[in-house]
C-alpha cells in the first residue's frame, strides 16, 4: 500500500529530520572541542612537521568546510566572520580558491585560539539557523552535505590526536595529553597476554566489494564491483610489539632482501632501526604515547609502522600483507566493534582470547598491499567536493579497519584510508596474510 504524504506529515517529517541532523551536528562538533580540553593555549599553535597541522588549524578548517560548502550556497544573507579565513583554512580544494602553504600553518599566530573558537560559534549558530528554517526540499539536499561535513570533521578529530602526539613527542619534556587508564581500573580493559596467532582461512572465489546501501560512504568506496580471489588466510590477530622485536633482533632493518628497494632506501636515509616513537633507555625499549613515555608492552599491537616496515616484517615472517579486497571479505558480516577513541585508551590493546578474527576494527589501521586507486567505474563528483578523494589516487597505499583514535561511528567494512608508504605518525600496524 502506497503511503500518502500530506502537507502536515511532510512538515512533521522535515522537522524530525532537521532535529536529528542538528543533534548529530552538535554532538560531533562538541566532541571535537572535548578532545581539546587537555590542551593549553600554547599547544594549539605548534606545527612539528609538514604533515602535522596545528590543533587550531583543524578547529578552523572544519568550520571553513561547513561555511564554504553548506552555508554560503544555502543560507540567504550569510556573512563570513572574516573573509580572510577562507585563504588561511582551505586545505587542498583548488576550485574553492587560493590557500595558505600547508607547511607554514604553524606560522599563523593570528587569529588567536579564542578567535578560532569564536569562528566555530559563528558557524555553529548559522548552521542552527539554516537547519531550523529549511523546508523539506532543502533539507533533502542538505542531508548528504551535512553528513559529509560531519565525517570530514571526524577524520580531523583523529588527525588532531595523531598530530598533537607528534607535537608532544618532539618536546623534551614529553608532555602528557591524558593520563593512561591503568589496566584493571574501572572502565579499562584488563591486563592480558596476546593469544597465540592462528590462521583463519577463506575459500576465495567471486565476490562483491565496495559500499552497499543508502548509509553514508565516501565516493572512493564505490562503485560496488566484483573481484575474484584465490583462497587465502588471515592471521587471527594483529602483529604484536614482541613479534616485531624479534624482527628487529634478527637484523630485519639491515637485511635488504626483505625490503622493497624504495623502502630500504627510505629506511637507510632516515636511519630507521625501530618503530616510530620507540627509544631505548638503559637497555629497555620505551615508547612515547599520548599518556607520556612508558615501557613497550610485548603483547600490544605494534603501531606507527610505515608500509615499508609492515611489508618487510611480513616477508621476514614468511607471509605477506593482505589485499584490501581480502580484508573486506574477511570483515563482511562482522560488527565494527573494538578499541576506538570512545574507549579513552588512545593506544592499542592486546587482542582478546577468542576464536576467529580479532581486532579487525580499532587499535591500529592495517596496511594492505593494495595501491590506492579508483574502483572500476569511479567518477569524482563535479566541483570542489570532487577533490576530496579522487585526486590523491597516486603513490599511496590503502589501510583498513580504523584505530584507537577513530570514532566507532566513522568506520565500516568498505572504508578506505590511504597514506604514503613512508608515513609513520598515524596509528598504523599490520595483520599477516598467506596464500591458500
Amino acid at each position: 500500500m502506497a503511503s500518502i504524504l500530506t502537507p502536515e506529515s511532510a512538515t512533521a517529517t522535515a522537522t524530525a529530520t532537521a532535529d536529528a541532523m542538528a543533534q548529530r551536528y552538535a554532538a560531533v562538533r562538541r566532541f571535537t572541542e572535548q578532545l581539546c580540553e587537555p590542551l593549553a593555549t600554547e599547544d594549539y599553535v605548534v606545527q612539528s612537521m609538514a604533515d602535522v597541522s596545528p590543533t587550531k588549524w583543524h578547529l578552523a578548517h572544519t568550520s571553513w568546510f561547513f561555511e564554504t560548502f553548506i552555508l554560503q550556497p544555502n543560507l540567504r544573507g550569510y556573512r563570513e566572520l572574516d573573509p580572510r579565513y577562507a585563504f588561511l583554512f582551505n586545505s587542498y580544494y583548488v576550485q574553492a580558491g587560493e590557500r595558505h602553504c600547508r607547511a607554514q600553518r604553524g606560522y599563523i599566530s593570528r587569529p588567536t585560539v579564542a578567535e578560532v573558537f569564536a569562528y566555530r560559534r559563528h558557524v555553529d549558530g548559522a548552521m542552527a539557523d539554516l537547519l531550523a528554517s529549511a523546508d523539506a526540499g532543502l533539507l533533502a539536499r542538505l542531508a548528504p552535505l551535512v553528513e559529509l561535513g560531519l565525517n570530514h570533521e571526524q577524520q580531523h578529530q583523529e588527525l588532531m590526536l595523531t598530530d598533537i602526539k607528534h607535537v608532544f613527542s618532539v618536546n623534551p619534556l614529553r608532555p602528557v595529553y591524558r593520563e593512561r587508564i591503568a589496566p584493571g581500573a574501572r572502565g579499562a580493559a584488563p591486563a592480558r597476554p596476546a593469544p597465540a596467532r592462528e590462521w583463519v582461512a577463506h575459500p576465495g572465489g567471486l565476490h562483491w566489494i565496495g559500499h552497499e546501501g543508502d548509509a553514508f560512504a565516501y565516493d572512493n568506496e564505490g562503485p560496488r564491483h566484483r573481484v575474484y580471489l584465490q583462497p587465502f588466510a588471515l592471521a587471527s590477530r594483529l602483529v604484536t610489539n614482541g613479534e616485531y622485536l624479534e624482527f628487529m633482533e634478527a637484523g630485519g632493518y639491515g637485511r635488504a632482501e626483505l625490503w622493497l628497494s624504495l623502502g630500504y632506501a627510505t629506511a637507510q636515509e632516515n636511519r630507521w632501526s625501530e618503530p616510530f616513537y620507540w627509544e631505548k633507555r638503559d637497555g629497555d625499549w620505551w615508547m612515547f604515547t599520548l599518556a607520556g613515555m612508558r615501557r613497550v608492552d610485548v603483547d600490544e599491537p605494534v603501531t606507527h609502522l610505515s608500509y615499508f616496515e609492515a611489508d618487510a616484517f611480513a616477508r621476514w615472517a614468511g607471509a605477506r600483507l593482505p589485499t584490501e579486497a581480502e580484508w573486506e571479505l574477511a570483515a563482511a558480516g562482522l560488527r565494527a566493534e573494538g578499541n576506538f577513541v570512545e574507549t579513552g585508551a588512545l593506544h592499542p590493546r592486546p587482542a582478546p582470547a577468542r576464536d576467529g578474527l580479532q581486532q579487525l576494527y580499532g587499535d591500529v589501521w592495517e596496511w594492505t598491499q593494495s595501491p590506492y586507486t579508483a574502483y572500476p567505474g569511479f567518477r569524482p563528483a563535479a566541483g570542489a567536493l570532487g577533490e576530496y578523494n579522487g585526486k590523491f589516487m597516486c603513490n599511496q597505499y590503502v589501510l583498513r579497519g580504523g584505530s584507537c583514535a577513530t570514532s566507532v561511528t566513522h568506520i565500516r567494512p568498505s572504508y578506505r584510508n590511504f597514506f604514503q608508504p613512508e608515513a609513520t605518525w598515524q596509528f598504523s600496524g599490520l595483520r599477516l596474510a598467506s596464500d591458500g
